[in-house]
C-alpha cells in the first residue's frame, strides 16, 4: 500500500457522550443491583456468597458492556474517499483542531 493513497480519505470519528450515555447508566444500575443484592445477602450465615455475588455480576456484566462500547465506537467511524485536490476542512467541534489556550 502507498502512503499517498491514504490521503484520498477522510477517517471521522463522530462519537459523542450520548451515544454511550444509555449504556453507561444501564450497567452502573445493573452495579447497584448487584451491590443491593449483596448486602441483602450479608446477614446470611455466609457472607462470601454476597462478595462472589458481586464479583459474578461484574465479571459477566463487562464483556457485554465492552462489547457494547467497541461496536457503538465502530458504528461511529467514517471513511469517506475525498476527491483528488480537495482541501480537506476540520469539522466544527474536534478536540483535535483546537488549539490550545495561551499560557500566562
Amino acid at each position: 500500500m502507498n502512503m499517498n493513497n491514504i490521503q484520498k480519505y477522510r477517517f471521522v470519528c463522530t462519537l459523542t457522550f450520548g451515544d454511550i450515555y444509555g449504556q453507561i447508566i444501564v450497567w452502573l444500575i445493573t452495579i447497584t443491583v448487584s451491590l443491593a443484592a449483596a448486602m441483602a445477602m450479608m446477614g446470611a450465615r455466609k457472607p462470601i456468597y454476597a462478595l462472589a455475588t458481586v464479583g459474578l455480576i461484574v465479571l459477566l456484566s463487562l464483556p457485554f458492556l465492552l462489547f457494547a462500547f467497541v461496536t457503538t465506537l465502530l458504528n461511529h467511524i467514517e471513511l469517506t474517499a475525498t476527491e483528488p485536490g480537495t482541501k480537506s476542512e476540520p469539522i466544527p467541534g474536534n478536540v483535535s483542531q483546537q488549539q490550545p489556550a495561551p499560557v500566562s
